[in-house]
């Protein structure tokens, strides 16, 4: 008797579970939106080269009432064209506001209002966060939108600058499904709130072998609606080491630009983006592009060098300048622009 009285407690339980996540999906899933974008992408080998507008997909959340959307950085970061598609099939365009490509998050801005009334989803404080707690995902895995996976937090990891001590990532690892077109998708715990912004995979196969990394909510709003972390619209690739020998760095490191978005700040300094595609002792790099040595006299050789960079870029204003050095087909340039 005990034994079917034990039986029966446990399936009462897992019942009640399964209805709490069914209701908190209907509470937060019309807050969750899958982004659509195009950016020119190289195809082929050789010359001349051939661009190609490719389109990709990845997910994000609503904010705010005035049409802010968060995501990951690495969906938006280049994006030529943002669309953003809501549950009941509304599309409309954004653009991006901030982002911060190190911690993988950024916050886009919708251009036109919505027709109906727009849901919202509140941000938790990661730090309470504990590992075993259960947690849900709702997201656009290959483009299938708003699909739900459950699993629990599995790890959290933090990385501080050396000098400063500012957090740069903070990021939850979930046994719960992340695949391509779920990047940026929000990470609630079981209050329906986001307690993290979903970011990678480790796989061996391109494929979710239990691996999934978010970036904390904690992190995404500091530097997003905090710091407000300025868009450079720049993809790039820290070269070092051999690499700098083979590129023929005058130091032992600098900023390989892959691409660049337009009207972005990368754009306003006259930044130009690789047009050749390499693979070197495995990496993909796309070459041919400008090598950033150093902004405003600061020699980008090392992480602290990096991040005083990217702080000094914080404080930019409307009309202010900035001087840039790059190593460009061989020849040293100085680039000095105003900033619009």
């Amino acid at each position: 008797m005990k034994t079917i009285t034990f039986i029966i407690i446990v399936l009462i339980s897992v019942s009640g579970c399964g209805q709490n996540i069914s209701q908190l999906y209907e509470k937060t899933n019309e807050a969750v939106v899958l982004i659509k974008t195009s950016k020119p992408e190289i195809m082929g080998q050789g010359y001349p080269k051939l661009l190609v507008n490719v389109n990709g997909i990845g997910s994000g959340f609503v904010i705010s009432e005035d049409g802010e959307i968060m995501t990951a950085s690495h969906v938006v970061q280049t994006a030529e064209n943002i669309i953003v598609k809501f549950s009941d099939g509304e599309e409309i365009f954004a653009r991006v506001l901030y982002s911060y490509p190190s911690a993988d998050v950024a916050l886009i801005k919708l251009i036109s209002p919505k027709s109906t009334p727009l849901k919202t989803v509140k941000l938790s404080n990661s730090d309470e966060v504990k590992i075993g707690d259960q947690i849900f995902v709702i997201g656009a895995p290959f483009g299938l939108g708003h699909s739900l996976t459950v699993g629990y937090v599995s790890g959290k990891y933090t990385r501080k600058h050396i000098e400063s001590g500012f957090v740069s990532t903070e990021f939850i690892q979930t046994d719960a499904a992340i695949n391509k077109g779920s990047s940026g998708a929000p990470m609630f715990n079981m209050k329906g709130e986001v307690i993290g912004v979903s970011s990678f995979i480790l796989s061996n196969s391109d494929g979710f072998q239990g691996l999934g990394f978010a970036a904390t909510s904690n992190i995404a709003y500091k530097l997003l609606c905090e710091d407000k972390a300025i868009w450079t619209g720049i993809e790039s690739y820290l070269i070092s080491d051999y690499l700098a020998e083979i590129f023929n760095l005058p130091q032992k490191s600098g900023l390989l630009i892959q691409k660049v978005a337009s009207l972005s700040l990368g754009d306003y300094l006259g930044l130009k983006g690789g047009e050749y595609k390499m693979s070197i002792e495995g990496e993909e790099l796309i070459v041919g592009g400008d090598i950033l040595l150093s902004l405003e006299n600061i020699p980008l050789t090392n992480e602290d060098n990096l991040h005083k960079s990217w702080l000094l870029m914080q404080q930019l204003k409307s009309g202010d300048s900035l001087k840039i050095k790059i190593l460009r087909k061989g020849k040293i340039i100085e680039i000095t622009r105003a900033i619009p």
